[in-house]
């Protein structure tokens, strides 16, 4: 079974407002390729370290989040969004760190 390149749908607790008229209420991840992950360790990202997941949530983020909008998010988004980007980390057939 392959592993699949964008997260389900992140249905955020705090929705984030841009502007006055638009709100972001949901985001989708994909898959990093190894450029998105220069800069960042991968252990950090795989034990869920908050800066490496703030850094990295703005280049693999559909809407694309700003790094200030990715360090504004609810503690329980954050811990979504770096769930999923930790399940992106694993070989095939490992199971994910929640189980």
């Amino acid at each position: 079974m392959s592993k699949p390149t964008h997260s389900d749908p992140i249905v955020l607790e705090k929705a984030i407002q841009r502007g006055e008229k638009n709100t972001i209420t949901e985001i989708t991840l994909r898959k990093p390729a190894a450029g998105e992950l220069r800069g960042l360790r991968l252990g950090d990202l795989i034990n869920g370290d908050v800066s490496a997941n703030i850094r990295l949530l703005p280049r693999i983020s559909q809407p694309t989040l700003t790094e200030q909008e990715a360090a504004a998010l609810d503690p329980a988004d954050l811990l979504a969004c770096a769930d999923a980007v930790a399940g992106f980390l694993q070989k095939k057939g490992a199971e994910s760190p929640a189980a």
